[in-house]
């Protein structure tokens, strides 16, 4: 298919992270962007004054009448979110119009480029991040599609020099809905293969033998780079011309030396493929963090960026909105925000939290995303919000599920062992403006929880002067 048949371009959840990246893309092609989705946010905000026309109803009648009437000339993209009930998704089946789903059209988007994909349960937006900004501080032409607003970017979508069209992509690969396999990576990165998405798997297994689809999916010649943590088969399920690459902290052969947490950074060495780099730098907080610094290093070492040009890159990279976002600090406290809502990125978060703010008292307020999730990992939260000193536990997001009888809050809440309380989200503020007795501060979740994000750094603005 040619991208370039269509004049009209719908989507049904142009709000989504990863739909909006397609959105820009079309809109900075020229194409006629319209979409739909439930709620305005600041993305909706954001595509509209980039040129789309996007409304919040389900209402057939608002599709814009060029887009209804030039059926051959309109594509469709659909996002998973979209329940096949939907008015207007049964319209546009209904009325024969091409509709593909967002994976689908990523495939397209990147089909003739040289492909860097970074897959996993958790980890993927900040190494797929990572490896973007790396490319763009050293120059080098690049197009990248990411879940999540890089704040060195200013955007999730990056667009290659003018000249050249076809360098090279960055995508996030998605696993939810098997996604990625409409992806064949150059150079594959898998961050993590920790079971998640159950409601769609149903077992580890399923989610596994996916990521092993996956990666037999690298072109020949090359290169799969593969957490220590993640399930070492996918080694064997790669094409015999494809190069392994381990990474972890240590004892590896991608690795870090000399880890350490000063001046308020991250700070390790690193060695690796044909990599060599010395002390460096990274901003972002977190070991994890350095893990994906690791792999993001070696995958542009691969594209030939110096490692001079790394060294810098790393130490310039300020990170993701929502991944261990520094929101607000004052002589008092500190108030951090991040977008974990898997057991093992909530523990990693709070680790790194509780080496960078030692002797600390932590309040983590943390809204749970997901009934299926929150029933098959309960355990794993109590463990992991147990890292904290006490938790502000809000009502399961929903998200595109219907309720579990028997399955919410209260049933994480029950088993927490730390100091707790269970509220409704219109009481944060309130409450916060009166129990100010904590050290650090973390809204914690993937739901709307970040709607909460501006009010609370008010609130503490009035309430500490800001540190210069």
């Amino acid at each position: 298919m040619n991208l370039h048949q269509y004049r009209h371009i719908y989507f049904l959840g142009i709000g989504g992270i990863g739909m909006s990246a397609i959105a820009r893309w079309f809109l900075a092609k020229g194409f006629a962007v319209a979409g739909y989705d439930k709620t305005p946010t600041p993305l909706t905000q954001k595509l509209t004054e980039e040129g789309a026309t996007i409304h919040f109803e389900d209402d057939v009648a608002l599709i814009p009448a060029s887009f209804r009437e030039n059926k051959a000339e309109t594509l469709v993209v659909l996002t998973p979110a979209v329940p096949a009930t939907h008015a207007e998704r049964q319209y546009l089946e209904r009325e024969g119009f091409t509709i593909m789903k967002r994976s689908q059209v990523l495939g397209l988007l990147t089909k003739d480029q040289y492909l860097v994909a970074v897959a996993g349960t958790h980890g993927k937006t900040t190494t797929s991040s990572m490896v973007a900004h790396l490319l763009h501080h050293a120059n080098v032409s690049t197009s990248a599609f990411l879940g999540g607003i890089s704040t060195d970017l200013g955007s999730n979508l990056l667009l290659p020099h003018q000249e050249e069209e076809r360098a090279l992509a960055v995508v996030e690969a998605d696993e939810y809905d098997r996604s990625f396999l409409t992806l064949y990576p150059d150079i594959a990165i898998v961050t993590s293969t920790d079971p998640d998405h159950l409601d769609i798997y149903g077992q580890k297994e399923a989610l596994v033998d996916s990521f092993r689809q996956f990666v037999r999916q690298i072109k020949p010649n090359g290169y799969l780079l593969l957490n220590h943590t993640a399930d070492q088969s996918l080694a064997q399920a790669v094409d015999p011309t494809v190069t392994v690459i381990r990474y972890g902290l240590e004892n590896e052969e991608l690795s870090a030396t000399d880890v350490k947490i000063a001046d308020g950074a991250m700070k390790f060495s690193a060695q690796g493929r044909n990599l060599l780099l010395p002390e460096t730098a990274l901003q972002v907080p977190g070991f994890h963090n350095v893990e994906n610094a690791l792999a993001a290093a070696q995958a542009v070492s691969l594209l030939g960026v110096p490692v001079e040009k790394i060294r810098s890159g790393i130490s310039e990279y300020t990170g993701v909105k929502r991944r261990f976002e520094k929101v607000f600090a004052s002589e008092k406290r500190v108030y951090l925000d991040d977008y974990a809502h898997h057991p093992r990125e909530i523990e990693a978060f709070l680790q790194s939290v509780r080496a960078l703010y030692p002797g600390q008292k932590l309040r983590v307020i943390f809204q749970p995303h997901l009934f299926t999730r929150t029933r098959d990992f309960l355990d794993g939260f109590v463990r992991s919000l147990s890292l904290a000193d006490e938790v502000w536990l809000l009502e399961i997001y929903p998200a595109r599920e219907l309720p579990i009888p028997g399955v919410n809050s209260a049933l994480l809440f029950e088993q927490l062992k730390t100091d707790k309380r269970l509220l409704r989200k219109n009481e944060v503020l309130e409450l916060l403006a009166n129990d100010l007795d904590y050290n650090v501060l973390a809204t914690v979740g993937a739901g709307d929880i970040d709607t909460l994000v501006p009010e609370i750094k008010c609130l503490l603005e009035e309430k500490d002067h800001v540190m210069e």
